[in-house]
């Protein structure tokens, strides 16, 4: 198989750079940790204002109509940012899910809203009841046995739950299971919600990658700064060994990404396989890269005033989310045997 992206999806992915650069600093990301959410919620006008909040959303309610392939450069560079905030429940998972199961009268309220960046979208697959960002959301999309409901957030209790990343903020939801909230009932919404949990993975892989560069070049940057017996760190072999291998698990992971983005977009036989197997090398690279990092920085690694700390749980918790190591793992191993 060849593949490449093609010029239009870099020009995209470069769009979102531009626009992450100079509109999420690690400023933005740490005043969100703090509880301050107003660059956040500017950087998400902004990029709706690019159309990447209505990327998946379809022509016909202000979107692109791109696929889970489209997506992944701009979700990598999410990533690379540290972005605050749902854009993988409300891009790649929340939008296609509510345009393919909502009833027009769901459709008609939140699909507009959701894709001009109005509103913020996230999902509850079944049996999960925390949900990250619920706090700062206007509708969640869940599955309770078997049946979609699409609910206001204005009708969920959210009750507040600790992370490890406190930009990723956590709620655990409840709400009527009532059938003003149910979603369309002649679709397959079991299998709507398993092609979610699909791009959730997905989706979560390609921020990890992203992740994953920024650490490495945290602490690239770092080696050449910091000096020691009037020496940059980055001249001494056990530091370029790290970095070296640091920048092997981050390229080894990436190009597994991409080929599950493939999958899923052309409706590959086993693109489940390709998504496990992209969230595992994804999720154990950032693992990996957030230790090396920490070790070429030091003790001033450990602390909050260093950026890198926020990256590092950003990866910790992302690696965790939609499946962690060993689930995809155990899935991979069933379908060989």
């Amino acid at each position: 198989m060849r593949f490449a992206f093609t010029d239009d999806q870099k020009m995209l992915r470069d769009t979102v750079r531009e626009v992450l650069q100079r509109e999420c600093p690690p400023d933005v990301v740490r005043a969100t940790w703090e509880g301050k959410r107003s660059g956040a919620d500017a950087v998400w006008a902004t990029l709706a204002e690019t159309g990447v909040i209505g990327m998946t959303a379809s022509e016909d309610v202000g979107g692109l109509g791109m696929s889970e392939l489209d997506v992944l450069l701009p979700l990598e560079e999410t990533g690379y940012a540290a972005l605050p905030g749902p854009l993988v429940d409300t891009v790649a998972v929340g939008v296609p899910l509510l345009e393919a199961g909502g009833t027009d009268a769901q459709q008609e309220r939140w699909l507009g809203p959701v894709a001009s960046g109005e509103a913020k979208l996230v999902v509850a697959f079944e049996d999960q009841e925390v949900v990250p960002y619920a706090s700062s959301a206007d509708v969640l999309v869940a599955e309770r046995a078997g049946v979609g409901y699409c609910v206001p957030l204005s009708d969920v209790a959210v009750t507040a739950e600790t992370s490890v990343d406190r930009a990723r903020n956590l709620g655990r939801v409840k709400f009527e299971a009532s059938a003003q909230y149910r979603m369309r009932e002649d679709v397959d919404i079991r299998a709507l919600f398993a092609l979610g949990r699909e791009r959730a993975a997905l989706g979560t892989a390609a921020q990890l990658v992203g992740l994953t560069r920024r650490m490495l070049d945290m602490s690239v940057q770092y080696a050449k700064d910091r000096e020691q017996f009037a020496k940059p760190i980055c001249d001494q072999q056990a530091v370029k060994h790290r970095l070296a291998n640091a920048l092997i698990e981050q390229e080894f992971a990436r190009p597994l990404v991409y080929r599950a983005g493939w999958a899923m977009a052309t409706g590959a036989d086993e693109a489940h396989v390709a998504v496990s197997l992209a969230k595992v090398y994804a999720g154990e690279a950032a693992r990996f890269v957030s230790k090396e990092s920490l070790q070429v920085h030091g003790a001033i690694g450990y602390t909050i005033e260093c950026d890198l700390h926020m990256w590092m749980k950003r990866a910790w918790a992302l690696a965790a989310a939609h499946g962690d190591t060993a689930f995809h793992r155990e899935r991979v191993g069933r379908h060989l045997l």
